[in-house]
């Protein structure tokens, strides 16, 4: 059963998003919260909580066990950019870029042998 939490307009670039992506995927979902926990990056507190909000999902919705999912798919696409100009020197101005990022939990249950 696919369980799904996305988390839109998070005011963190995708780059930095997706290196946390990267060291949770596929792994079981207690053990990818343990290392968003301990985990020192700003994202961290984000992807934690679209991760509990996936484990809620599962739970209420369609009734799965927290131990029997893993995290299958997670992906980070980028969102708009709030274009700003910031002043230099001799009357210039530089643009920059506040990037957002869109970030996608999927669940999924691990196989259990019998």
């Amino acid at each position: 059963m696919l369980v799904k939490a996305s988390l839109n307009y998070l005011h963190i670039s995708p780059r930095k998003v997706r290196l946390l992506a990267d060291l949770i995927r596929k792994q079981k979902v207690q053990q990818a919260r343990a290392f968003l926990d301990f985990c020192v990056k700003r994202g961290s507190l984000p992807v934690r909580k679209l991760l509990d909000s996936a484990v809620a999902n599962a739970k209420n919705n369609f009734e799965l066990k927290e131990e029997d999912l893993f995290i299958k798919e997670i992906k980070v696409d980028e969102g708009p950019k709030m274009k700003r100009w910031r002043a230099r020197s001799k009357g210039r101005a530089m643009p920059i870029q506040k990037k957002t990022s869109h970030v996608t939990i999927v669940l999924d249950t691990v196989a259990v042998k019998e």
